[in-house]
């Protein structure tokens, strides 16, 4: 046995003996305490490790831990599937009526629905438009004619109601000559006398200097007169002087087309 065993097993026997000591001195004196200083002594004895032993029973569980504190929330997580179909739930009360919808696209057009009733007539209306037009014009070439009073032409026209109008218009050549300050007038008739509704339908030639002038210019004449009968209407186109003023030299259609045009239309509105 090697010189440190030796010291060591030596060692142990002294603690033995004084452990012993010290265990009969408390039996004697309950009141003594062993000695709280006392330690093992040491063993430099160094030998081969000794196997394991045997794993210990498991103790018994412990008691459950407090309530961690809450975590921060995660992220949204993906949309589940769609569950089954759940059974038609009890019907509730009826809501409130809504607002009106907007006003819908047109439908198709149905089909004609049967013939109704005749219903009661209706109160006269105003006199409408004619459902044609009534119309005439007349026509001349190279009329030519130096009258300086009287009348120039006229045309016959068919007035087809009695709550219309005559439009009347002239075309032609018109010259006034020989003279200054002089002046002539053209003038519309029907069956003779000048139009009173509204105004007569006229025009004038006048000529400050024309003496050295000799103007045979194309003019146009035109208006509307109402209350004429239905029936044959004589139109005519006439000359004569103004009011005032010499009456010089007149001439009518030189070396052109004259025309007398008549048209039947409907009254003015009020």
């Amino acid at each position: 046995m090697s010189t440190p065993c030796k010291v060591s097993l030596a060692l142990l026997s002294l603690f033995a003996a004084a452990s012993f000591s010290s265990f009969i001195a408390m039996a004697a004196n309950k009141t003594k305490q062993p000695p709280s200083n006392m330690q093992s002594p040491p063993f430099w004895c160094g030998g081969i490790p000794g196997m394991h032993g045997k794993p210990g029973s498991p103790g018994l569980p412990g008691r459950d831990g407090r309530d961690g504190r809450e975590g921060t929330k995660g992220d949204q997580g993906s949309p589940g599937k769609i569950g089954p179909k759940g059974p038609p739930g009890v019907m509730g009360p009826a809501g409130v009526n809504g607002k009106d919808g907007a006003k819908g696209e047109l439908g198709v057009r149905g089909p004609p629905g049967p013939k109704g009733e005749r219903g009661q007539s209706g109160h006269p209306g105003n006199p409408g438009l004619m459902p044609f037009k009534n119309w005439k014009e007349c026509a001349w070439k190279d009329l030519n004619d130096g009258k300086d009073n009287g009348l120039i032409k006229d045309c016959l026209f068919t007035k087809n109601f009695s709550d219309t109008a005559l439009h009347v218009a002239w075309t032609g050549a018109l010259r006034n000559h020989k003279c200054t300050s002089c002046c002539k007038r053209w003038y519309f008739t029907f069956n003779g006398a000048e139009c009173s509704a509204p105004l007569p339908i006229d025009g004038v030639v006048y000529m400050w200097q024309g003496n050295t002038q000799d103007l045979h210019r194309v003019r146009h004449i035109e208006g509307h007169c109402d209350n004429i009968h239905k029936g044959r209407v004589r139109v005519g186109f006439w000359v004569g002087n103004c009011r005032g003023g010499s009456p010089g030299d007149a001439y009518t259609g030189w070396q052109s087309v004259s025309r007398i045009f008549i048209e039947e239309v409907p009254k003015a509105q009020a």
